[in-house]
C-alpha cells in the first residue's frame, strides 16, 4: 500500500476546488464537511480547506495538517476517479487527529466512496500491524 500524499494525488488548482464546490455532492459529518465529484479521471485526488472565519492562523494550520494526514491514510482505499475536498468544521479544531480520521472515514463510507478492501481500518493503518482494529 502506498500511503504517500504526493502532488499527483492532491487537488492544487483553484479551478479544481471551484468545480468540486460548485458541482459536487456534499456529505456532512460531526467534524468534517466533504464535497466530492465522481468519475473525474484515473486516480483519486484530494484537497483540504479550512475557512479563515473559524479560527486564527495557528489553529487553521494545525487543522489543515491533521485533515491532510487523515486523507493521506484513507486515500489508498478511495475509489478511482473521485475528487474530494475536505473542509474542517469549527468544532473540529480542538479534536484529536484519530477522531477526525474516523469522521472522514464514516462520511466516505456512507457515500460509498471507499473500496471493499478498506474493512474499517483504524488510525494506525500505516503502522507495521496494518491498523487492525481489536
Amino acid at each position: 500500500m502506498d500511503f504517500g500524499f504526493p502532488a499527483a494525488k492532491r487537488l492544487k488548482r483553484g479551478w479544481q476546488f471551484d468545480l468540486v464546490f460548485r458541482t459536487g455532492r456534499r456529505e456532512t459529518g460531526a467534524l468534517v464537511r466533504l464535497s466530492f465529484l465522481t468519475d473525474r479521471g484515473n486516480s483519486a485526488l484530494a484537497g483540504v480547506t479550512v475557512g479563515k472565519k473559524i479560527a486564527r492562523a495557528v489553529k487553521r494550520t494545525r487543522g489543515r495538517r491533521v485533515m491532510r494526514e487523515a486523507l493521506r491514510r484513507l486515500l489508498p482505499w478511495v475509489k478511482d476517479g473521485v475528487w474530494i475536498v475536505a473542509s474542517l468544521r469549527e468544532n473540529a479544531l480542538d479534536a484529536k487527529a484519530d477522531d477526525i480520521y474516523e469522521d472522514v472515514a464514516k462520511s466516505l463510507k456512507r457515500r460509498g466512496l471507499l473500496t471493499k478492501e478498506w474493512k474499517n481500518r483504524g488510525w494506525t493503518v500505516d503502522s507495521k500491524d496494518g491498523g487492525k482494529c481489536v
